[in-house]
């Protein structure tokens, strides 16, 4: 069966065009460096801050929270190659002063990045 075809191989119409509150957003990849960040105005009239690079995580150690520098992306779960190139995500391990962390937050929707102790 072709792609977009009926069985008959009449094409399949669509109904409407994209409204613009459902078109996606552009993909932003947070990379290791001095902090930069973005903010975009979206619906309701409301204001979304985006972390385009970031170089400190808050880190919670037991019952307190630090902000340490992040030195190096160790490794990245979801692809191996977001780690070669230094972007953070959810689920990354980053070294930092006091040892392995892992980042517990999306650092592209949420403006800062988060993280918990693991060694």
């Amino acid at each position: 069966m072709k792609h977009g075809r009926k069985i008959s191989g009449g094409k399949y119409k669509k109904s409407r065009k994209k409204k613009l509150y459902e078109l996606k957003g552009q993909k932003r990849d947070v990379k290791l460096g001095t902090e930069k960040r973005k903010t975009q105005k979206v619906l309701g009239g409301n204001v979304k801050t985006f972390l385009l690079k970031g170089n400190m995580i808050n880190v919670k150690i037991g019952k307190k929270t630090e902000k340490l520098e992040i030195k190096n992306v160790l490794e990245t779960p979801s692809n191996r190659f977001l780690a070669r190139q230094n972007i953070l995500s959810k689920g990354n391990v980053v070294q930092t002063d006091k040892g392995k962390v892992r980042i517990t937050n999306r650092p592209s929707q949420e403006g800062m990045v988060n993280g918990i102790l693991i060694s």
